[in-house]
């Protein structure tokens, strides 16, 4: 069995789909569903929109179209999607991952809207973190760094201090674009170079020395 990899922070900045929730069945209706409409196969349409805000998928699917429609359209995805909890559950180990760091520098960094975050971090039963960086936030989706770099800054904390934990090929190039270690979780993660990978949080292990030094054992 190989050592884990063991990484040292100050806090912790967290996406939300497909790292603490498992939001997977909710996505694929809704982006399927748009997907027909528009004459796109659904399954080049899933490769597209993971970790990214709906409105940036949709101007790489459909390259040609006016943002103002694609911005329009995804007002409507977004309470599509906030309205359908269905098969929202926690990701494996991540009700014991968060229930570690209460009380430790932690931040939720999504593309999600507030709205969206909100209730599927409810549907799941997981706790917020104390600081949250959603789709209102940022003027640029991941991959761009702004919500992590924005992420550590509220925490207090620069880039290199913190250690973002992400699913997607987006959300992973935005951590590397920020300058933060990102710990990959779920299967999405293995493929785009993460510092370290997990299977799910269930591996990851946190501690916090008496100065508040974050200990990260992953594997």
């Amino acid at each position: 069995m190989a050592a884990p990899t063991v990484l040292s922070a100050r806090a912790l900045l967290l996406d939300m789909d497909g790292t603490l929730v498992n939001s997977d069945a909710v996505v694929e209706r809704c982006w399927r569903r748009w997907a027909a409409r528009h004459g796109l196969d659904g399954d080049t349409a899933m490769r597209t929109v993971h970790g990214r805000q709906g409105h940036l998928s949709m101007a790489i699917l459909l390259p040609d179209r006016p943002m103002e429609q694609n911005i329009e359209e995804n007002r409507l995805m977004l309470a599509e999607e906030t309205a359908d909890t269905d098969g929202v559950v926690p990701v494996d180990g991540a009700a014991a991952f968060l229930a570690a760091l209460a009380g430790r520098p932690h931040a939720l960094v999504t593309s999600a809207d507030e709205a969206l975050a909100r209730v599927r971090m409810g549907a799941a039963d997981l706790p917020l973190p104390p600081v949250l960086v959603t789709a209102e936030s940022v003027g640029a989706s991941k991959p761009d760094p702004e919500g992590f770099l924005k992420g550590a800054a509220a925490l207090g904390f620069a880039p290199a201090d913190c250690i973002v934990f992400e699913d997607s090929e987006a959300g992973i190039t935005a951590a590397h674009a920020a300058g933060i270690p990102v710990v990959g979780i779920g299967p999405r993660a293995a493929a785009h170079r993460p510092t370290a990978h997990a299977v799910s949080l269930e591996q990851v292990r946190v501690s916090a020395d008496a100065d508040g030094t974050l200990t990260v054992r992953v594997g």
